[in-house]
């Protein structure tokens, strides 16, 4: 069987709002079949072999393949995600599999390496949801900052997979691609993409209830990941970057969020285990904030607040909560 899921979608690599319209797509359209039987594409074990393109995808994979599916992933825990060179053993990995689940765009090499491969079944993660433009500020509170210096370049934000709603579209999407890729299994794999889709709305509740009440609706982060959960939940996401963690803020960006935090009652400026922690100490301490961990959940390390997707969500919940004073 030869089952291809493909859309073209731009990440943290900035892309014209043009080029983002042309090539968005919804739904699992783009499958289409042929060729071997689900039989001949099983490893030695008999499970079919996944490749997945980092951390995200991987949980996605293991929840609903269970015990059927064998899960490479390609980054490595605690190796930052946009920044990955495929390697010629890892290409070699990618002609052995059966599947590939990835989300276009975010890694350029993981997209010409799945592209000029043989696998037959491709899953492209932002072809299943939408994909919106943000950039350093996003969210209900952004308008009230109209004249600020924002800092940073609008572009497609990857980062889906933080918001537990569309995360959840991506997962139904990855089930009926691993029903059709393996038809054997196909109940099996229905059964339990509605299981973590179930636990996912059950998130989704958590975080609505427990960000209904708080003093404050902004937090600082240093770059911007979590544009979606801000926009899902009534909050805002002040940036001191953008969408790419690389970018040095403007002296008068700094400024600007140091006069928003005193004014919004912002407490703590979060940064992330995986890029530097300079900047966001250096704004907290001139502006007498605090600092924590917001995780991106981009990779799963002994820094990591849980041992899974799941548990770090809840622990960013209980992170938010203690710095907008969640009643």
């Amino acid at each position: 069987m030869n089952v291809r899921l493909s859309g073209r979608r731009p990440g943290r690599r900035l892309i014209s709002t043009t080029a983002v319209a042309a090539t968005t797509v919804l739904g699992l359209g783009a499958l289409t079949a042929c060729g071997s039987s689900a039989a001949d594409s099983k490893n030695s074990d008999g499970k079919l072999d996944v490749v997945a393109s980092f951390y995200p995808m991987q949980f996605l994979a293991e929840r609903i393949g269970g015990d059927h599916v064998a899960v490479t992933n390609l980054t490595k825990p605690g190796q930052e995600p946009h920044d990955l060179e495929v390697s010629a053993q890892q290409r070699a990995q990618l002609e052995e599999a059966d599947a590939a689940v990835y989300l276009k765009g975010l890694q350029p090499a993981v997209d010409e390496a799945i592209s000029q491969s043989g696998i037959s079944t491709k899953v492209d993660a932002a072809s299943l949801t939408t994909l919106e433009e943000h950039g350093s500020e996003v969210g209900g509170h952004a308008e009230e900052h109209d004249g600020h210096d924002h800092g940073g370049e609008e572009g497609t934000d990857p980062h889906i997979w933080l918001d537990p709603v569309k995360y959840a579209e991506v997962a139904e999407g990855v089930g009926k691609a691993l029903q059709k890729a393996d038809p054997d299994h196909a109940a099996d794999y229905e059964k339990n993409t509605a299981a973590l889709v179930k636990e996912l709305d059950q998130l989704n509740t958590t975080f609505e209830d427990g960000l209904k009440n708080t003093d404050s609706k902004v937090f600082i982060t240093t770059h911007a990941a979590f544009g979606y959960l801000a926009e899902r939940y009534g909050l805002t996401e002040e940036a001191i970057s953008g969408l790419d963690p690389e970018s040095e803020p403007s002296a008068s960006r700094v400024k600007d969020l140091q006069e928003m935090a005193k004014a919004d009652g912002v407490t703590t400026v979060f940064y992330e285990t995986l890029v530097s922690d300079r900047t966001a100490k250096t704004l907290a301490s001139d502006a007498k904030l605090t600092t924590a961990v917001l995780d991106p959940i981009e990779g799963i390390t002994d820094k990591s607040q849980g041992d899974d997707y799941l548990q770090v969500m809840k622990s960013n919940l209980a992170a938010l909560q203690k710095a907008l004073g969640a009643k």
